[in-house]
């Protein structure tokens, strides 16, 4: 009987967990082996060293970020305004990508590959909103400044601590939603 390997996503998933709690410098592949309760042997069988897996958890946070948000967003349907939200709700509301996307713009600050890579996702992210807020305003510079408004504080809203006197969070997020894509008159 052959020894059973550890799943390659299950390296995968258990270092996108760590970047989460201890960022890019604590993914190691001697501590995700230890948190994974496996010695560090098997990790060679997919992975080329450390650099490999780095890029197999970007390619993963990418495409559960974009390409599976995209498609599950087709999959629902609806109009142009319920598209948005449920692309920021799957996006930024998420408790899986959330918080592997907020440490990824952490080490994008430090990495040039990765801010590439941040890039090529937040464009995917901006095209959806122009597509979208398109079809509620005409004029290209309103699409393009409410497509970032939109994008900034669905970013921003989960790094800002103020409080919303006699409103909830919630409350306040989705008003303004409902601003951002409100059709231009």
């Amino acid at each position: 009987m052959g020894v059973i390997r550890t799943p390659r996503e299950k390296w995968i998933e258990q270092g996108l967990r760590t970047l989460v709690t201890d960022g890019p410098d604590g993914v190691r592949i001697e501590i995700l082996a230890r948190g994974l309760g496996v010695t560090k042997g098997g990790f060679y069988g997919y992975f080329a060293g450390r650099d490999a897996l780095l890029e197999a958890m970007l390619d993963t946070w990418e495409r559960e970020a974009t390409d599976q948000v995209l498609e599950q967003i087709d999959a629902e349907g609806g109009d142009a305004r319920a598209k948005a939200r449920r692309a920021g709700q799957l996006t930024f509301s998420s408790d899986r990508i959330l918080p592997i996307d907020l440490a990824i713009r952490d080490w994008a600050r430090r990495d040039t590959n990765v801010a590439e890579r941040l890039r090529r996702v937040d464009n995917k992210r901006m095209q959806l909103l122009r597509e979208v807020i398109s079809t509620l305003c005409p004029d290209p510079l309103e699409v393009e400044a409410r497509c970032l408004l939109a994008f900034s504080a669905a970013i921003a809203a989960h790094s800002i601590a103020a409080d919303h006197p006699a409103h909830t969070r919630d409350q306040v997020i989705t008003r303004a939603g409902d601003l951002l894509l409100t059709p231009s008159s």
